[in-house]
């Protein structure tokens, strides 16, 4: 860096450096416990969903897989007597345990469920009025292990990604 950069603060960066940052996600969270678990703005995408750059996806795309990434998350910190549901802000539709997580392009996100008296349920929500609270519900059936939802809906996320061949 030259020493006016310096005095300025600022890095010299190549044009390849800066059109990947750009192409790079914005995210943050503040916690007010130092000690609480990693939430998926702190973390890496996957190789899977960075793959692909955010200005090739459609909004609908976009959400489902950051949407997945949240229900992962959430998932991870509940305890083997409790699934993931959904509730919803404003109305009286309750709360939808999550089944299934589909996106419709341009700008459609379904979540496919059951609500509290197992009745089959779906939301067909746009992009533009996604509003979702995660809940911890007990699973429904003591015998069989609550599912994991989160990493049905991508099991090829934490599958590493093969190098590719240069051209």
């Amino acid at each position: 860096m030259s020493g006016e950069d310096i005095r300025a603060g600022q890095e010299i960066r190549t044009s390849a450096e800066v059109m990947e940052a750009s192409a790079l996600p914005c995210a943050g969270v503040v916690h007010c416990d130092p000690n609480a678990p990693a939430t998926p703005e702190q973390q890496p995408l996957p190789a899977a969903v960075a793959r692909q750059p955010v200005e090739d996806k459609s909004e609908a795309q976009w959400a489902y897989e950051r949407l997945i990434l949240y229900i992962r998350n959430f998932e991870q910190q509940l305890d083997a007597r409790q699934e993931v549901a959904m509730g919803f802000a404003g109305g009286e539709a309750g709360v939808l345990r999550i089944e299934g997580l589909g996106y419709f392009d341009p700008d459609l996100v379904t979540f496919y469920g059951r609500d509290e008296a197992g009745q089959k349920m779906q939301l067909v929500q746009h992009v533009t009025q996604l509003n979702v609270v995660l809940r911890a519900v007990p699973h429904s059936g003591p015998e069989e292990p609550a599912r994991r939802i989160g990493f049905r809906l991508a099991p090829d996320w934490d599958a590493p990604v093969a190098p590719q061949a240069e051209v």
